[in-house]
């Protein structure tokens, strides 16, 4: 059977995805960005996802960022689910210090379409501050066939209510862009693989900085942690 051709409207989608960063970005980088999230349901409601994240640049010259933490997500009805985290964010390649964030987020799925809204609060060892930071997303997955493969897009922005002593400035801080696919790998595995496109908007006299990246996240889906003991 041939796939189904996608809608004009998510054509139209994807072409505001592509040019709504700014085309002339005064710093440009190539990266590769890898993810992998294991879930492993606790409950019928309850899951843990452990997150690993390596983010690579030419500018940095190679490994720049590491992330590692877990999420408890709480599904409060089929269509959301809340969640609370914490991750420890290396960064290498610059004179930037390591720091610690928690996480609170709301996921809400209404069809196609899956919304996230996330507050960061960043921990740094250079001031005693909390960093704070509101991150919405929107994504829309359109099916190319019967068996969960699907091409989507997503939009994030980054809000900085409040400035802080070791770094961080208030403001529109960044936008997040991706096109790509969600492709199965067997019963329990999926991959979603595509360009991921990251603006800076020039603020405080720096200047502005766009990414260009390769984005590959791996998500494994673990059967019930009761069903593990008793097999």
């Amino acid at each position: 059977m041939r796939p189904p051709i996608p809608s004009p409207t998510f054509l139209t989608a994807i072409a505001a995805l592509l040019i709504a960063g700014p085309v002339h970005a005064a710093q440009q980088d190539e990266q590769l960005w890898l993810q992998a999230n294991t879930n492993l349901p606790l409950a019928a409601k309850l899951r843990v996802t452990l997150e690993q994240i390596a983010r690579f640049g030419d500018r940095p010259g190679g490994l720049y960022q590491t992330e590692f933490g877990a999420l408890l997500g709480y599904r409060i009805s089929k269509q959301v689910e809340l969640g609370f985290g914490y991750r420890r964010v290396g960064l290498y390649n610059s004179s930037a210090r390591d720091e610690d964030r928690l996480r609170q987020q709301v996921v809400a799925t209404f069809g196609r379409i899956t919304t996230r809204f996330r507050v960061d609060e960043r921990f740094h060892p250079e001031g005693s501050e909390i960093g704070f930071r509101i991150r919405p997303l929107i994504r829309y997955n359109h099916p190319l066939g019967p068996k969960g493969l699907a091409a989507f897009i997503s939009h994030e922005s980054f809000l900085l209510p409040n400035a802080t002593s070791w770094g961080q400035r208030s403001g529109y801080e960044r936008m997040r862009n991706i096109i790509g696919l969600a492709v199965p790998i067997g019963r329990r595995m999926s991959a979603d693989m595509g360009y991921l496109n990251q603006y800076r908007p020039p603020r405080s006299g720096a200047s502005a900085q766009m990414d260009h990246a390769l984005s590959v996240q791996l998500t494994i889906n673990l059967p019930q942690l009761h069903a593990i003991v008793t097999d």
